[in-house]
């Protein structure tokens, strides 16, 4: 199983609003590396970490891949190959972006280095991940800490809650 973020706070190629964008990215995910699409997330709007005044709100998403898991490098390559489609620029950490897929976790598999490290380093401390993460994998035991990710959940401040989109 690989657990996979989705998220997008500007329009893409074509106009597309970052939700048809991250919507459009979830379709992608199916058969990316041989593996298939299982389960996606509701959609969340959510405030861009770390806040910074007049950044859009993200759209943010879980999808759940099954199958036999690639080289994690091979699914990085993937990932960012469709970012690059859908028109993601890096002119600086956490700029804006038109698409953001990111490996949360390959099973329970523990990687330093090279990248990508799993788990995601950052992934339990963000509500923006564990919310859609808790809709395609509830029960999740993050791997190095032993921890669901409803756990988790309960020891984040409940402040910047996501909102879940409608339609």
């Amino acid at each position: 199983m690989a657990l996979i973020a989705i998220g997008a706070n500007l329009p893409g190629y074509g106009g597309n609003t970052p939700i048809e964008t991250c919507r459009a990215a979830a379709a992608a995910l199916d058969g990316l590396c041989g593996m298939r699409l299982a389960a996606v997330s509701r959609w969340y709007e959510t405030v861009p970490v770390p806040p910074v005044p007049g950044v859009p709100r993200y759209v943010n998403g879980m999808a759940r891949l099954k199958g036999e898991v690639p080289d994690p490098a091979a699914l990085l390559a993937g990932l960012q190959g469709l970012e690059d489609r859908a028109g993601r620029q890096r002119p600086y950490p956490n700029a804006p972006r038109t698409l953001d897929l990111d490996i949360v976790a390959i099973d329970d598999m523990l990687r330093a280095a090279p990248d990508p490290v799993l788990p995601h380093p950052r992934a339990h401390l963000r509500r923006f991940v564990l919310q859609p993460l808790a809709d395609v994998a509830p029960g999740w035991v993050h791997p190095s800490l032993g921890v669901t990710v409803e756990a988790l959940l309960a020891g984040l401040p409940a402040d910047d809650l996501p909102v879940p989109i409608e339609g």
